[in-house]
């Protein structure tokens, strides 16, 4: 009979050889399927990841290390991969402090645009209908949503450096010449077309700029960006009201030309990618290939839908310091509860004070209840739609995947505002019922199109976290 000694050493030698013969020994991790692509790259560097919903959903569990939450095994969790997104620090809070500068000077100049349509049917262009001046103001959102593409081209090879170079130029040459604009066709060249081609370049520029150094709080970051188009959706409409009668016209439009340009030489030194870039030949396939995707495809319609009713209430009445708070909370939650999650409530609840407080208002009170729950909503909206696309996306593709995400929103916004102006011929007097029934149906299909993609990507349960 084989002494103890004998025994142990026999069962060592069993488990020697069935690790030598095992073809891998590297832990496998239940959680690995909702990494992030980049880190799941890191994780098996042998293997290619694709794009799609099982390797692009962050799953918040599995990036604690908590193996009771993301269902991993009882051995240790791989540490964050080298290259993942830092979700803080100097450099990224910095880039986030040069996009907040960014969007003042584009997104933000684009929320005045209720002003300026006051203005130009009273002043320079008063023998006009509506719906033909509206056109100004919605080519400059149209503009600056469909310079997508070719900004997330010149991003993914080049980074954001000479997009900002270019869209501080346009934007400022373009703010210039609509100082000294008389003719209809002189602001549609100048307002209309070559301040928004800076805008666009700005706007992609810095929302994307800063997707790439966050992850987990990436909705947050990109609600405090945002946030910039609220301020300047503040200060710039305040500037042209008071300035207008002191100054006049032109001068108004060369100050507030004066502090985009000094706002985005701030933006210009600090707004960065975290990503490495190189040419990659360009491929006009690679835009299309995302709808083949179809959560990518029903959260691209649902933002067209909310878009197209979003900025008729920003026209024809003009929402103030309001869409701060409302583009900072949400996506503070949105990190913790889901960002799809609440992009449905909160675009279901400005369908809901469209329909319930704009709708029946023939009074000041409803109308200043109104103005302030929806610069919330509405704000919300805006500040989580980028949060979508990129969460639907490889950080590597970011940019192009957003390109064509906002071009198709941009028709939206495009044929919005005509719309409103055929709806509401004369602003003054007329009803607001056809348009106020416009807005809140639009929308509403927005939120059915969100409802939808949320179950494509997670399923129908309403607890899921996404």
């Amino acid at each position: 009979m084989p002494s103890i000694p004998e025994i142990q050493h026999s069962a060592e030698s069993v488990v020697t050889e069935s690790i030598e013969q095992s073809p891998s020994t590297t832990p496998v991790y239940s959680s690995s399927a909702h990494l992030n692509p980049e880190d799941a790259k890191q994780e098996h560097p042998h293997k290619e990841i694709q794009p799609g919903p099982q390797t692009i959903l962050e799953d918040e569990s599995s990036q604690t290390g908590d193996p009771e939450k993301s269902g991993a095994t009882t051995q240790s969790v791989p540490a964050k991969a080298p290259d993942a997104p830092p979700d803080g620090g100097l450099k990224a809070w910095m880039v986030v402090l040069g996009a907040f500068c960014g969007l003042f000077v584009s997104f933000g100049w684009i929320n005045c645009i209720g002003v300026f349509l006051d203005y130009y049917k009273t002043h320079q262009l008063q023998d006009l209908p509506t719906s033909t001046v509206t056109w100004i103001t919605s080519l400059e959102i149209f503009m600056m949503f469909f310079g997508g593409p070719i900004v997330g081209v010149f991003f993914d090879n080049f980074g954001p450096r000479w997009v900002l170079i270019a869209g501080t130029f346009f934007h400022v040459f373009g703010l210039m010449m609509v100082s000294i604009s008389k003719e209809y066709y002189q602001f549609i060249l100048a307002q209309g077309v070559c301040s928004p081609i800076g805008t666009s370049a700005i706007f992609h520029g810095c929302l994307t700029s800063v997707s790439t150094w966050f992850r987990r709080r990436r909705a947050l970051a990109l609600g405090v960006t945002t946030c910039g188009s609220s301020v300047g959706g503040v200060i710039f409409p305040i500037m042209v009201a008071r300035l207008i009668p002191i100054v006049g016209f032109g001068w108004t439009m060369r100050i507030c030309g004066f502090l985009s340009l000094g706002l985005l030489v701030i933006a210009n030194l600090t707004v960065q990618s975290r990503l490495q870039h190189h040419r990659k030949p360009f491929r006009p396939l690679d835009f299309v290939r995302p709808l083949r995707e179809l959560p990518f495809v029903l959260t691209t319609a649902g933002t067209f839908f909310v878009y197209w009713g979003l900025f008729l209430p920003f026209a024809f009445i003009p929402t103030q310091a309001e869409r701060i708070l409302g583009r900072l909370v949400p996506p503070y939650l949105a990190d913790l509860f889901g960002r799809f999650n609440l992009m449905m409530l909160t675009s279901l609840f400005s369908v809901i004070i469209v329909l319930a407080l704009w709708l029946p208002s023939r009074s000041n009170a409803p109308a200043i209840v109104f103005t302030s729950l929806y610069g919330f909503s509405s704000g919300a909206a805006v500040s989580l739609a980028p949060a979508l696309v990129a969460q639907i996306s490889d950080l590597r593709e970011i940019g192009v995947r957003s390109g064509t995400y906002f071009c198709i929103v941009s028709f939206a916004a495009l044929t919005g505002m005509p719309i409103a102006g055929a709806l509401l011929p004369d602003p003054l007097h007329g009803s607001y019922l056809k348009l106020e029934i416009f807005c809140g149906v639009v929308m509403f299909g927005g939120v059915v199109f969100y409802i939808l993609a949320k179950g494509r990507i997670s399923g129908w349960g309403l607890m899921h976290k996404v």
